[in-house]
C-alpha cells in the first residue's frame, strides 16, 4: 500500500496544527469536508478509499453526526486537546475520501470537565438536542462508567477510547464498545511476564484510587504471582493529588520493583518528588506506565534519574527505526514530529500513546457504518451488530498503532503493547509484544444481551 505522505498537511488553515479553531466554545462543530482534487488522487492513490473522486462526488444530503464526548478541561484536559487534534484529523481524512456511506461527516464536540456526572449530561445533549447518529471519543474509566448507562438508555452506539476493563468485564450494556485500544487486562497480561523476568519479582505498586488504577492494582497483582513473583504493597494515590513525597514513604525497603501509573495535571510533580525522594542513591527498578509521563518530556530537568528505567507504552512517542510504513503519515496528519511533540512547539508534547485511540475509533465507526448500510439513527442496532461481527483489524492507515483484533463478544479490541527504556533521554523500544501475549478468557457475551 502506497504511503499517504503530505496526504494532509499538518499546517493548513482548517486548525490542525493548533488542534483548536479560533472563536472555540464549550461544543465545537467541524466538518471540514473540502476535499482538493490533489488530496483526492492521493487518497485514491493510498488504496484507502479506491474510488476516492467518486465517492465525493456522491458525498451530498445530510451529514452524518458524531457527537465527541470530550476532556477539554478537569484532570483529563492534557489528553483531551489531543484526542481533540487526533480526531480532527482522523475527520478531515475521512471526508476528503468520501464521507461514509456517500455523506459528509460532522464531529460536534462537547466538554465532559472529566466528570462523570457531566459526563453523563454530554451523552444526553449529543444525542436528544444535537442529533448525533453515535457517541465517542471517553477516556477516563470513572467518566465512562458513569455515562455508558444513559447511552443505554438512550440506545446510542457509545464508542469509548479508555482502558479500562469495565467494558470488557460486562458491566456495562450492549451499546458500548471500545475498538480503538487496548484494555489494561491485556495490557498487564503482556508485560507482566517481561518484568518479572527481567527487573525483579518484589513488587510496590503507585497508583491512582480510582476504577482505572484498581484494574492496575488488581492485574499486575494477579500477574506477578502468577509468574512467581509477589506485590508486597500497593500505594492509592487520588487523583488530584498535588504532592506525593509523603506516600513515597511507604515504599518498603525490600522492593525490586516500583510499579508506577499515575494520571492528570501534576503528573510531572509526580515524576521530580520520585525523583528527589530517592537522589543519588540506590533505587529499586522502575516501570511505569507512560500515563505517568504523557504530554511531559522526558529530558525534562529534574527527571534525570529516569535514565534506565522502563516504560509501557501502546504506541511508541518517540518514532522507532523500524516504524511501519503509515507511522510518518500519521505524524503528518496530527502535526506531531518524530520526538513525539507538536511541529509547531517542540515543548508541546503529545498524548501519543493514547491518542491515536480516537483515530482508530473513527476509522471503526466509518468501517461498521459502511458494514450496515447505516442510514439513520434507525439503523442504531444494526450498527451495533456490524460493529460485533468484525475481527480482524489489519494494521494501515485507519490503524497506525498496529493490526488489532476484535472481540465481538466482549465489545473490546486486542492489540500489541510496547516497553520502551529511558536512553539519553528518549523513549527508545526495547521490546514489543505479540498479540497474542494480552489475550484472556471472555467474561462477557454481549451479543446475548437485549438492546
Amino acid at each position: 500500500m502506497t504511503e499517504w505522505t503530505g496526504a494532509i498537511c499538518p499546517n493548513d488553515s482548517n486548525g490542525l496544527a493548533e488542534g483548536r479553531n479560533s472563536g472555540e466554545t464549550e461544543m465545537t462543530k467541524l466538518t471540514t469536508f473540502n476535499p482538493t482534487r490533489r488530496g483526492l488522487l492521493m487518497a485514491g492513490g493510498a488504496g484507502l478509499l479506491t474510488a476516492a473522486l467518486p465517492s465525493y462526488v456522491a458525498a451530498q444530503g445530510a451529514p452524518i453526526k458524531i457527537g465527541f464526548q470530550l476532556h477539554r478541561t478537569g484532570i483529563g484536559a492534557s489528553y483531551g486537546r489531543w484526542y481533540e487534534r487526533t480526531a480532527q484529523a482522523a475527520l478531515k481524512l475521512i471526508n476528503d475520501g468520501g464521507g461514509i456511506n456517500g455523506r459528509p461527516v460532522e464531529m460536534l464536540f462537547e466538554d465532559d470537565a472529566t466528570d462523570p456526572a457531566r459526563g453523563a449530561e454530554v451523552v444526553d445533549k449529543l444525542t436528544q438536542s444535537d442529533g448525533c447518529d453515535v457517541v465517542m471519543g471517553t477516556l477516563f474509566s470513572h467518566v465512562v462508567i458513569g455515562s455508558a448507562p444513559r447511552a443505554g438508555e438512550l440506545k446510542v452506539p457509545y464508542l469509548v477510547c479508555s482502558e479500562g476493563y469495565h467494558v470488557a468485564s460486562g458491566m456495562l450494556n450492549r451499546w458500548t464498545l471500545q475498538p480503538g485500544i487496548t484494555d489494561v487486562r491485556s495490557q498487564i497480561a503482556s508485560m507482566a511476564p517481561w518484568v518479572s523476568a527481567n527487573l525483579g519479582k518484589k513488587v510496590t505498586m503507585i497508583f491512582p484510587d480510582f476504577a482505572f488504577g484498581h484494574d492496575h492494582r488488581d492485574f499486575f497483582t494477579a500477574a506477578m504471582a502468577a509468574q512467581g513473583g509477589e506485590v508486597i504493597a500497593q500505594i492509592a494515590i487520588p487523583p488530584t493529588e498535588t504532592s506525593f513525597t509523603r506516600y513515597f514513604a511507604q515504599i518498603p525497603a525490600e522492593t525490586e520493583v516500583l510499579y508506577h501509573v499515575m494520571v492528570g495535571p501534576a503528573v510531572l510533580t509526580f515524576v521530580k518528588e520520585l525523583g528527589e525522594f530517592y537522589g543519588s542513591g540506590a533505587k529499586p527498578q522502575i516501570f511505569g506506565f507512560i500515563d505517568s509521563l504523557e504530554a511531559v518530556d522526558t529530558a525534562t530537568p529534574g527527571l534525570e534519574f529516569l535514565e534506565g528505567t522502563h516504560f509501557w507504552e501502546a504506541h511508541n512517542r518517540v518514532k522507532p527505526a523500524d516504524a511501519g510504513e503509515h507511522e510518518a503519515a500519521y505524524r503528518a496528519a496530527v502535526g506531531v514530529d518524530d520526538n513525539g511533540a507538536s511541529v509547531s512547539d517542540a515543548a508541546d508534547v503529545a498524548t501519543y500513546s493514547h491518542m491515536f485511540s480516537t483515530w482508530e475509533t473513527l476509522f471503526a465507526i466509518k468501517a461498521g457504518m459502511e458494514a450496515s448500510g447505516y442510514a439513520g439513527i434507525a439503523d442504531r442496532q444494526k450498527f451495533v451488530e456490524a460493529m460485533e461481527a468484525m475481527t480482524d483489524m489489519p494494521y494501515g492507515i485507519e490503524r497506525p498503532q498496529g493490526a488489532k483484533v476484535f472481540n465481538g463478544k466482549t465489545h473490546q479490541v486486542f492489540g500489541t503493547q510496547n516497553i520502551s527504556q529511558v536512553q539519553g533521554g528518549k523513549l527508545v523500544r526495547v521490546h514489543q509484544t505479540s498479540m497474542a501475549d494480552g489475550a484472556y478468557e471472555d467474561a462477557v457475551d454481549y451479543t446475548t444481551m437485549s438492546f
